[in-house]
C-alpha cells in the first residue's frame, strides 16, 4: 500500500513516541517486566469475614476474591435468633447445619424412645424422610412424642432429606465475594445441586409414643459438642456454637426430649487429631450419647474409630470429604453438610466465569483438601481445561498453634513460572500464608 510522505513522518514519528514508552518498535529491545495479576478464589474454610484478619497488616489482599460454601439463604427471622445467643456473630457459615444437627439428633432420640446410641443412630434418617411434614424443633418433637413418623425440614435441609449414607441428598451453595475486607451480601448467588431421588427410602423402626407426665428411664440425653474452639478452623466456631446453643434453647423450650431437658457439654476438636480424640474420650466417660462434630473431615477420620467403639454418635455439620460417605462407621456416623463431590462442580463454574487461561489448585494436605481438589479439578477437565492449563500444589498444615506457619515460597514460584492468572486457595485459617506467599512472589491480586 503506497503511503504519502506526511503520512509516513507522522507513522515514524508515532513510532518514536512509542518506542520510548515501551523500548520495543522493530528493534530488539526486550519489552519492561509487566506484574503478574491473579484472582483468588476460596472455599467453605476460609470464605468468613474473619478471615482477613489472618492477614493482619495485609488484609487487603483478599478484595476481590470469590469463592463458595454450602449455604441456604438463611431467613432473616433465623439470623435473628441467633444473634440473640450470640450478639458478637458476624458470620453464619455452618449455623444452619449445627442447628438441624442438634435437633435431628433430639427428634431421633424422642422417636426412639431412649437415649441408646444405636437406637437414636437407626432413626436420625427417618427423621428426614417419609413421615408427617414439620419444620420447627417444638412442631416435630410434639408430633414424635405422639408417636408419628416426622419428616423434618428446615433452615439447611430444605428440599429433600438423608441418603442411606446418613447425608443430605441435595444441597445448596452460595458464592461469596469479598469487597474490601467484607462478604457483600449483595452479591451472594445461590445455586442448587444433588439428586432428590437419592433420598432414603427405606422405613425406620416404628417410633414410641411418650406417655405423658412421664421421663424415659434412661434420660436426659446429652449431647457433646466436637467444634473447632481453637486451630486452624477456628473461625469457623462461633456460627457453629451459636447454632448448637440456639438448638439447645428452642429444644428445651419446647419440652425437652423424653420428659428432661437436653444437656449440651462443650468440647473442642482443636482442628487437631489429639485434641479432638482427648475431647472424645472425655465426653465418654461423661456419658455423651451423640458427639457433634468434628468440624474438619480429616479431624472426623481420625476420632471415628474411638467413637465407633463406644458405641456413641457422631453427626458432623461441616463434613465435605466426599470419601466420607462409605466410611467405616457402623450406621454411627452422619452429616447436615454436603459431599464436596457436590461443591467440585459449584466451585469450578464460579472460577470458569472468570475466563481464565491458567488455573493453580492449591490445598491444604489432608482428607478435605485433596478431596475437594481433586473433584475441581475434574470439572475443570470436563470442561476442556486439560493438564497443560491447571497445576496442582498442596501444603502441609500445622500441627498445632505452636507450630510454623505454613511457608508456601516455593508454591508461590512455582505458580508465576506457571503463569496461572487464577489460583484456587483449599484451606483454612492457615492458607492466609499462601496469599502472602503470592504477593511477596510478586504477583498483584486482582479485584
Amino acid at each position: 500500500m503506497l503511503i504519502s510522505r506526511a503520512s509516513r513522518a507522522a507513522t515514524l514519528a508515532a513510532c518514536a513516541t512509542f518506542l520510548l514508552a515501551t523500548s520495543a518498535c522493530g528493534t530488539d529491545q526486550p519489552e519492561e517486566a509487566t506484574t503478574h495479576q491473579v484472582r483468588l478464589y476460596g472455599t467453605d474454610g476460609n470464605m468468613f469475614n474473619s478471615y482477613p484478619a489472618e492477614l493482619k497488616e495485609r488484609a487487603a489482599l483478599v478484595d476481590g476474591m470469590k469463592g463458595t460454601t454450602p449455604l441456604t439463604p438463611l431467613p432473616e427471622d433465623f439470623k435473628s435468633r441467633l444473634r440473640s445467643v450470640d450478639p458478637k456473630l458476624t458470620d453464619y457459615l455452618y449455623s444452619a447445619e449445627t442447628y438441624d444437627a442438634v435437633v435431628i439428633s433430639a427428634i431421633a432420640a424422642q422417636l426412639a424412645g431412649s437415649t441408646d446410641p444405636a437406637a437414636i443412630a437407626k432413626q436420625i434418617v427417618g427423621v428426614t424422610n417419609n413421615g408427617q411434614r414439620c419444620e420447627t424443633a417444638a412442631a416435630c418433637l410434639a408430633l414424635a412424642r405422639d408417636g408419628q413418623d416426622v419428616e423434618y425440614r428446615s433452615v439447611s435441609l430444605t428440599r429433600a432429606g438423608f441418603t442411606d449414607a446418613g447425608e443430605p441428598a441435595t444441597a445448596s451453595y452460595a458464592t461469596l465475594h469479598f469487597d474490601g475486607q467484607q462478604l457483600n451480601d449483595g452479591k451472594t448467588e445461590f445455586v442448587g445441586a444433588g439428586d432428590e431421588s437419592a433420598a432414603s427410602t427405606k422405613t425406620p423402626p416404628k417410633p414410641k409414643k411418650q406417655r405423658p407426665g412421664r421421663s424415659a428411664p434412661d434420660a436426659p440425653l446429652v449431647l457433646g459438642g466436637l467444634l473447632p474452639q481453637t486451630g486452624d478452623l477456628a473461625l469457623a466456631y462461633p456460627p457453629m456454637s451459636a447454632g448448637a446453643a440456639l438448638a439447645i434453647r428452642e429444644i428445651n423450650a419446647a419440652g425437652g426430649v423424653l420428659g428432661e431437658a437436653v444437656v449440651w457439654n462443650p468440647g473442642d476438636d482443636g482442628t487437631n487429631p489429639a485434641v479432638a480424640k482427648a475431647t472424645v474420650a472425655k465426653h465418654v466417660e461423661a456419658g455423651v450419647h451423640v458427639i457433634i462434630g468434628a468440624g474438619a473431615s480429616g479431624i472426623s477420620r481420625a476420632v471415628l474409630p474411638d467413637v465407633v467403639s463406644a458405641g456413641r454418635v457422631l453427626f458432623s455439620p461441616s463434613n465435605t470429604d466426599a470419601g466420607l460417605s462409605a466410611v467405616e462407621d457402623n450406621g454411627l456416623y452422619f452429616r447436615t453438610a454436603p459431599p464436596d463431590s457436590l461443591q467440585g462442580r459449584a466451585l469450578a463454574d464460579v472460577i470458569l466465569r472468570d475466563g481464565p487461561r491458567k488455573i493453580a489448585l492449591v490445598a491444604r494436605k489432608d482428607s478435605y483438601g485433596e478431596g475437594l481438589q481433586g473433584y475441581v479439578r475434574t470439572e475443570l477437565e470436563r470442561a476442556g481445561f486439560g493438564g497443560d492449563r491447571v497445576k496442582l500444589l498442596t501444603y502441609e498444615p500445622p500441627e498445632d498453634a505452636k507450630a510454623n506457619p505454613v511457608d508456601f515460597t516455593a508454591g508461590a514460584k512455582e505458580i508465576k513460572d506457571f503463569d496461572a492468572d487464577a489460583v484456587l486457595i483449599i484451606g483454612f485459617a492457615e492458607s492466609a500464608q499462601v496469599i502472602r506467599a503470592l504477593a511477596d512472589a510478586g504477583m498483584e491480586i486482582r479485584h
